[in-house]
């Protein structure tokens, strides 16, 4: 036996090597997978950037917004909706951006927008966990008046969605992520309260004369955004050189061209065909999600193409952003003009008092058409991500009944949109076509000039 003992003596002095050299790394293994390692850069660490995760988080907070959009009343004064989207898209990008290595902050590209926070040096975060959090405070602080039971769902929503993020990683993790999540929505939610929505609706008295907008019937409504226009613009130079040609000149002679383009919406009033009654109505959009319907057509989009969370924060942002300037370039010049809506004329000039359109025409000036500019923004923004011939079909009045509309290009859809103002005697064909390019050209100015992607 003692023959033996040197020889046992080095074998259990090798196998207590190995194992402290296992223990080691092991702990080492342990140390990188948290994100604690010296010198490891987490941002390139492939298991744990954005685009390493499905858009769930992403999709089912759109869903609850358009819940929220469609049920409950909204807060300011009741500007569409589009707004608090946009914040929340904004938020939800900056809460995974740092996991986005090709990616950038908006902060100093969106107009007085704050810095935002920074992740915590080599700690590891679940990225979709920071999106939660960023969503869920962001859809809390917009949503004021939220029944008790939407108010409840938005918790149980934030909350279930943590409990599965709880089994793919550690409780210190989600923690962490949800943190950071919260900091970056309560310093965008900031932000928003001085980008001058709360003042859009102040006391206003509309400009009297031939030609000019007055309350219509049935209800006979005050002004509707009368200062909208002068809200804070996400992209300072968003509505460089976009302003539209004028209206034709007011005037009731019967070869003039703003007789003639009322003439129009009266002639085609009576002569719809079931087709275009459908169409108009689709886009009445009341009942229904308002300006949320862009929104809605983005995320069925989404869903179709089902892209990791990165590109969803990434598309969600702008074309989120491009329709709020193009609703604020919008009522900019709609109360420049103060263009009287086609019923006034049709009943006091054409002869006909008991004329209506197909549903009631909104509170504020005709041109250009506010539906028409956010569609042509939004139109050139889906362009720029999905390509210009693209084929989607949008469900989002399934649930009224409604059968749905499908097109072979967001072109087809904003040309649909602006014809569907006229089908229902709302709007001029002149204000709906001036009004698409309009939107148009503020995306296009956007393409050039927010950049979401590093340059080399």
């Amino acid at each position: 036996m003692k023959k033996f003992s040197a020889p046992l003596a080095i074998i259990f002095v090798v196998m207590a090597l190995f194992n402290s050299c296992d223990r080691k790394m092991d702990s080492q293994l342990n140390l990188k997978q948290d994100g604690l390692m010296e010198g490891n850069d987490l941002s390139h660490d492939l298991r744990l950037q954005t685009k390493m995760y499905s858009s769930e988080v992403a999709f089912k907070w759109i869903n609850m917004q358009l819940r929220l959009i469609r049920t409950n009343p909204t807060p300011l004064g009741g500007l569409p909706p589009q707004r608090y989207y946009a914040y929340s898209a904004i938020a939800l990008y900056e809460s995974v951006v740092p996991g986005m290595p090709k990616y950038q902050s908006l902060s100093g590209q969106l107009t007085n927008m704050p810095a935002m926070p920074k992740t915590l040096h080599k700690l590891k975060y679940y990225w979709p966990a920071c999106g939660n959090a960023a969503l869920a405070a962001m859809t809390r602080d917009f949503f004021t008046n939220a029944t008790v039971d939407n108010k409840a769902a938005v918790d149980s929503l934030e909350n279930a969605l943590n409990d599965v993020y709880k089994l793919q990683t550690d409780t210190a993790v989600i923690n962490r992520s949800s943190n950071f999540g919260k900091a970056v929505a309560q310093l965008v939610f900031n932000w928003s309260t001085t980008d001058g929505a709360a003042h859009a609706n102040a006391p206003y008295t509309p400009p009297v004369g031939l030609g000019l907008w007055a309350p219509t019937p049935p209800a006979f409504l005050p002004a509707f955004g009368p200062y909208w226009g002068n809200n804070r613009l996400m992209v300072a130079s968003s509505l460089d050189g976009v302003a539209p040609e004028a209206p034709p000149v007011y005037s009731e002679d019967p070869s003039s061209d703003f007789y003639l383009m009322v003439k129009e919406v009266y002639d085609v009033s009576l002569a719809l065909t079931p087709e275009q009654k459908a169409i108009a109505l689709f886009y009445r959009d009341n009942p229904g999600f308002g300006g949320g319907h862009y929104l809605s057509i983005l995320k069925q989009v989404l869903v179709q193409e089902n892209p990791k969370l990165d590109f969803t924060a990434y598309a969600f942002a702008k074309v989120s952003i491009a329709i709020v300037d193009a609703g604020i370039g919008c009522f900019k010049i709609k109360y420049q003009y103060n263009q009287q809506r086609p019923i006034k004329y049709i009943r006091e000039v054409l002869g006909n008092p008991l004329w209506s359109p197909l549903f009631p025409t909104p509170n504020f000036p005709d041109f250009p058409s506010a539906h028409s500019v956010i569609a042509g923004a939004f139109g050139i923004a889906m362009s720029s991500l999905f390509g210009s011939d693209y084929n989607f079909t949008d469900h989002s009045y399934d649930y009224l009944g409604m059968t749905p509309r499908s097109f072979t290009s967001f072109d087809a859809l904003v040309q649909e949109i602006g014809n569907s103002r006229v089908y229902a005697g709302i709007h001029y064909r002149i204000s709906v076509e001036r009004g698409a390019q309009m939107g148009k050209e503020i995306a296009w100015n956007m393409n050039h000039t927010l950049k979401f992607v590093k340059e080399d």
